[in-house]
C-alpha cells in the first residue's frame, strides 16, 4: 500500500491509544492518525471525515463498541471497523461481526506485526467488497441499458414491420391499378393496328408501333415489380414440377429471337451433354423461364454487336453435397456486350440497383432473377470485365429420378 492511510483510533484510555498509535507507526505503513475518546466524538468525526480504517475500543464511557459499530453502519460508513477489547470473547466476537465489524483483536495481542496484518487484510477485503459492489452496480446498469436497448429495438422492429406491410400493400395496389389500364391500352393498340376503327397510314402504323412498345415496356416493369413484391413478402406460391431445362432454354431463345435479329446479334443455345433433354430440375417452370428470359433479355439489351450464347451443362455435387443431391444443372448466359466493373458486380443483384449506362433500367430485373434462383435453392454468379462482355451462371439442383 503506497498511499497514506487515514486511521481513526477510538479509545477512552490515553495509554491504550498511545500503545495502538505506536504499534501502528512501527508497522512500516504510511499513516495519518486521528484520535477520539468517546463514541459521540467518534461519530462526529466519522460524519465529516473519510478514513481507511477505524480501531475502536469495546469499552467506551458513553456507549460500548457494539453500539458504535451499529451506529457507524447506520451512517453508511464503508471502511473497515476493527474492535479492540481487554479480553478475548468468542461470543462477543461473533456478535460484533454480525453487527458489521470487520475484525476483532484482544488488546493483549496488539503488536506492530499484528496490527499491520489486520490493517492490510481489512483494507484488502474492504476494497475487494467495494469493487464487487461497484461491478455488480455496473452490471445492473448494463443490464438495464441492454433491456432498454432491446425494448427500443423491438419497437423499431415492430415499426419496420408495419412500414413493410404498408409498403407491400401500397405496391400491390399500385401495380394492380397500373396493370389494368396498361392491359386495356395494349388491347386498344392491337385493335388500332388491325385498323378495326379506321384505316391508318404507314406513319401512323409506325407511331402506333412505338407507342405499343413503350406500353409493353411499362407493363413488363409493372409485372416485374409485382413479382419482386410477392417474393419479398413471402407470398409467392411456386408450382413445382419436373422442368426440362433444354426445352426452356430453347423456348426463351425462340421468344427473344426477333429482338436479336433486329439488333443483328447471334442468339443460340449450345451444350456438350449427350442427352440434354434428360436434365430435369424440380421447380416452377414458368418462374425458371422468367429468370432465364430476364438474363437473356438483359444480355441482348447491353450487347450491340456479336452474340449472346446460352449453354446448358452439368456440375457434379461437392463431397459434402453428394448425399443430398444429384448435382447441378448449369445455365450460362454469355454475351459480347458492354461488360461491367468489379465494383458493379458486387451490387448487380441488389433491389433497385441501377447501372451508370444510359440503357440501365429500373434495377429490378436481375434482382428478380436472383430471387427466383434462390427460391429454387440455386445460386447465381456473374463474371465480367468492361468492354469484354459478361457471363451469368445459374446453378439449379437436379431433380432426383
Amino acid at each position: 500500500m503506497d498511499e497514506t492511510l487515514q486511521i481513526l483510533i477510538v479509545d477512552d484510555d490515553e495509554v491504550d491509544r498511545m500503545a495502538i498509535r505506536r504499534a501502528l507507526m512501527r508497522s512500516g505503513l504510511d499513516l495519518t492518525i486521528t484520535e477520539a475518546d468517546t463514541c459521540a466524538a467518534a461519530l462526529a468525526i466519522l460524519a465529516t471525515t473519510t478514513f481507511d480504517c477505524t480501531f475502536l475500543d469495546y469499552g467506551l464511557p458513553d456507549q460500548n463498541g457494539l453500539t458504535l459499530v451499529k451506529l457507524a453502519c447506520q451512517l453508511e460508513i464503508q471502511h473497515p471497523l476493527v474492535v479492540l477489547t481487554g479480553q478475548g470473547d468468542e461470543r462477543l466476537a461473533v456478535e460484533l461481526m454480525q453487527a458489521g465489524a470487520t475484525d476483532y483483536l484482544p488488546k493483549s495481542q496488539i503488536s506492530p506485526e499484528n496490527l499491520a496484518q489486520i490493517l492490510r487484510n481489512a483494507i484488502r477485503i474492504d476494497r475487494a467488497e467495494r469493487a464487487a459492489i461497484e461491478t455488480s452496480k455496473q452490471l445492473q446498469a448494463n443490464n438495464e441499458l441492454l433491456r432498454q436497448q432491446n425494448h427500443d429495438l423491438e419497437q423499431q422492429r415492430a415499426q419496420i414491420e408495419i412500414q413493410n406491410l404498408q409498403r407491400e400493400d401500397f405496391i400491390a395496389h399500385l401495380t394492380h391499378d397500373l396493370r389494368t389500364p396498361l392491359v386495356a391500352a395494349n388491347i386498344m393498340f392491337k385493335l388500332f393496328a388491325q385498323e378495326a376503327f379506321c384505316p391508318l397510314s404507314a406513319d401512323m402504323h409506325e407511331a402506333l408501333g412505338a407507342m405499343d412498345r413503350s406500353n409493353q415496356n411499362l407493363l413488363e416493369l409493372v409485372n416485374t415489380l409485382l413479382e419482386v413484391t410477392r417474393y419479398e413478402s413471402g407470398n409467392k406460391a411456386l408450382t413445382l414440377t419436373k422442368c426440362d431445362m433444354w426445352d426452356i432454354m430453347h423456348a426463351v431463345t425462340e421468344e427473344l429471337q426477333p429482338l436479336a435479329r433486329y439488333k443483328a446479334i447471334d442468339l443460340h443455345v449450345i451444350t456438350d451433354l449427350p442427352d440434354p433433354e434428360s436434365l430435369k430440375v424440380l421447380g416452377d417452370c414458368q418462374e425458371i423461364r422468367r429468370a432465364i428470359a430476364n438474363l437473356v433479355g438483359n444480355a441482348l439489351k447491353f450487347t450491340d454487336t456479336g452474340k449472346v450464347e446460352l449453354q446448358l451443362g452439368f456440375c457434379p455435387a461437392a463431397v459434402d453435397e453428394a448425399v443430398a443431391m444429384n448435382g447441378w444443372a448449369s445455365i450460362d448466359v454469355q454475351d459480347t456486350g458492354l461488360g461491367m466493373s468489379a465494383e458493379d458486380q458486387t451490387t448487380i443483384f441488389e433491389r433497385f440497383r441501377t447501372g451508370t449506362h444510359r440503357q440501365a433500367g429500373s434495377g429490378l430485373g436481375l434482382h428478380l432473377v436472383a430471387r427466383i434462383v434462390t427460391a429454387h435453392s440455386g445460386t447465381i454468379t456473374v463474371t465480367s470485365k468492361p468492354t469484354q462482355g459478361s457471363l451469368f451462371t445459374v446453378l439449379l439442383p437436379i431433380h432426383h429420378s
